[in-house]
């Protein structure tokens, strides 16, 4: 490995240290967004049964909210159950917007990502081919420094190619991922309203 790295010259750092962020992205997505983290089985029946059993004081309801991304919508949605339904679905609305956006951090940064690391690779064709022809000599170059140059051009392009096609492939599986999460809270959120809704009209 160190070998490839000392043969596709000083450009392949730059796509060693992107490849070192894509991996940590994708860890931390994978851990972050598994479904018994993000809506743990069975919790809307037990934020029922707590408002059935009016067992849903102050205390409780902060604990549902910090148990989980769902926990934090239905928690709402028992929170504001005394207010009318506007305001009501206003708060539903302005978490869910909260929750959204920390399901989809740092995914923004692997579609950069496989952008950039082409662009990154092509770089390194461009400092390989400037070798290359630094090396041209119409009296007789240097073989070494023209392998040299070649190795770099085509080191950084299939460097920058390979570390592209895995960042757009998780980023568009976590997208599709949070868009599910997302649909199935807002779900669970849409029926606990209207549960409440009925039961507030006389």
């Amino acid at each position: 490995m160190l070998d490839i790295i000392q043969a596709a010259g000083w450009p392949i750092w730059l796509l060693v240290a992107t490849s070192v962020i894509t991996l940590a992205i994708i860890i931390e997505r994978f851990l972050a967004l598994r479904a018994s983290q993000v809506m743990p089985a069975g919790l809307p029946e037990q934020v029922l049964e707590l408002m059935r059993r009016q067992q849903d004081e102050p205390d409780a309801v902060l604990r549902l909210a910090r148990g989980s991304p769902m926990g934090r919508i239905l928690a709402e949605v028992a929170a504001q159950r005394d207010q009318d339904d506007d305001w009501r679905q206003a708060a539903i609305e302005a978490v869910g917007r909260d929750v959204s956006w920390r399901l989809n951090r740092y995914l923004s940064g692997l579609a950069t990502i496989s952008v950039i690391a082409p662009l990154l690779g092509l770089f390194g064709t461009v400092v390989g081919m400037i070798e290359i022809f630094g090396a041209y000599d119409p009296a007789g170059g240097d073989p070494a420094q023209l392998a040299h140059g070649i190795s770099i051009a085509l080191y950084n392009t299939g460097f920058g190619i390979l570390i592209a096609i895995p960042a757009l492939a998780f980023h568009r599986y976590f997208r599709s991922r949070v868009e599910y999460f997302l649909h199935t809270m807002e779900r669970e959120a849409g029926a606990l309203n209207r549960l409440i809704s009925r039961r507030a009209t006389p």
